[in-house]
């Protein structure tokens, strides 16, 4: 089945504040289920200025205590990795990202978007779409799916709230126009 998380948020911040302040946004002490991020490789194609990144980040092992008595789920840390694309001449930063941890039990796949706002070009506008689709853990799969969902949620509402707390305390005030 699987459930989808969509997220839009615009920042009131030039696209490149914003991107600088992603890619240093984890680990934070506002969020303590991501451990560490580290950036695994990183090219830059001279022809087109295009900048692609590879993370590996592990987190937290967020399933509750009670659905971990599933042998499959008691893991004491999750591995996530991170692709990006970001091309400052177009101003524009593509992401995807999927869980390494379970794979033969469950997707988890997110794709984002940070790109320069239509409303006013010293704005970014961050667009996200979440999926998780949980098979092979029989009548647990429902279960699982609909804590997934909840944490995608409330995870992406964590990071945008950690956004623009770093983006006011590194480069002040809202660009508000």
């Amino acid at each position: 089945m699987g459930v989808t998380v969509d997220v839009h948020q615009v920042f009131q911040y030039p696209f490149e504040q914003v991107v600088a302040c992603f890619l240093r946004k984890y680990p934070n002490p506002m969020d303590k289920n991501v451990i560490s991020v580290k950036t695994v490789e990183e090219r830059k194609d001279e022809s087109t200025g295009l900048i692609y990144r590879k993370r590996i980040a592990i987190c937290q092992n967020v399933v509750p205590e009670i659905l971990r008595k599933v042998s499959i789920l008691k893991v004491p840390d999750i591995q996530l990795e991170e692709e990006s694309w970001l091309s400052l001449q177009k101003r524009n930063m593509a992401i995807r990202s999927h869980c390494l941890t379970w794979t033969q039990y469950a997707s988890l796949r997110e794709e984002s978007v940070f790109q320069e706002s239509v409303e006013n070009p010293n704005w970014t506008e961050f667009i996200q779409r979440g999926r998780i689709s949980i098979t092979g853990a029989g009548f647990l799969n429902c279960i699982l799916e609909t804590f997934a969902s909840a944490f995608l949620r409330q995870g992406a509402q964590k990071g945008i709230r950690i956004m623009e707390m770093l983006l006011k305390e590194q480069c002040g005030s809202p660009l508000v126009e």
